[in-house]
């Protein structure tokens, strides 16, 4: 059954997120969101789906009080962060390019990702382009690191990266990526030239599954609908369902 891009990565990201109670997605971030509302149809509507910085009573909190709240107290399972820069070791740069503060680049900065980091046990890193200047060996700013030492108090910290290319798993005692499937229409050695770090990889890394029809089904029907409302433009361009008014 053939399948969108987008559809592979929400279910590669719902599969990461199976067991969680309460999910949360910020309002820029589709395809976790997404996999998210995924998640939780999968679970018959057991998931709890926050959508940070949304209206809609039904994925609202009231922004980042609440949200922080909820993740200092273990009440939110799962999160995801992403970077203009992200290493080998899971740390992330959301401030910019180049040596602090003289940057020649700027992005919006880092607001909470530090904290949750820290505090919310399953972060997936999520990042759609999958090369060098993304991927580097080492970050030129450190938002959030990816691992801390044995005497910091961190409940938290992440579990894996998605891209377009490929999932990684995260190992925190290695600190170090690892290989875990490779997407159709991809090479491991394609993973290998798009990548400025090093990361572990088995001798035969398997294909990502495909969605199964029945998921399909599910992300078409069911979620396509949910997520005009938080993310307007990827439910018109990705599924073409207009927004609502």
């Amino acid at each position: 059954m053939e399948y969108r891009p987008e559809e592979l990565l929400i279910t590669v990201i719902a599969r990461l997120l199976e067991g969680c109670g309460h999910i949360a997605a910020g309002v820029s971030s589709p395809v976790p969101g997404s996999a998210a509302l995924l998640r939780r149809e999968l679970d018959g509507g057991e998931s709890r789906v926050s959508i940070i910085g949304h209206l809609d009573p039904t994925f609202r909190t009231d922004g980042g009080v609440e949200f922080f709240d909820c993740a200092g107290q273990g009440r939110i399972d799962a999160f995801f962060l992403s970077g203009g820069q992200v290493d080998g070791a899971a740390n992330i740069n959301l401030v910019g390019v180049g040596d602090y503060p003289r940057q020649r680049v700027r992005w919006a900065g880092s607001f909470g990702s530090g904290y949750l980091y820290y505090m919310v046990p399953r972060v997936i890193l999520f990042r759609e382009e999958h090369s060098p200047r993304v991927l580097v060996p080492r970050v030129d700013f450190i938002s959030s690191p990816g691992v801390s030492e044995p005497d910091v108090h961190r409940p938290g910290g992440p579990q894996a990266l998605v891209t377009t290319r490929c999932l990684f798993s995260f190992d925190r005692d290695r600190r170090r990526f690892r290989l875990e499937s490779v997407h159709a229409g991809h090479t491991v050695d394609e993973v290998r030239e798009n990548t400025g770090f090093e990361f572990d990889c088995p001798a035969q890394v398997p294909e990502t599954p495909p969605p199964e029809p029945d998921v399909l089904q599910r992300i078409r029907e069911v979620v396509a609908p949910q997520i005009a409302g938080p993310y307007p433009r990827f439910a018109e361009r990705v599924f073409g369902i207009a927004p609502q008014a």
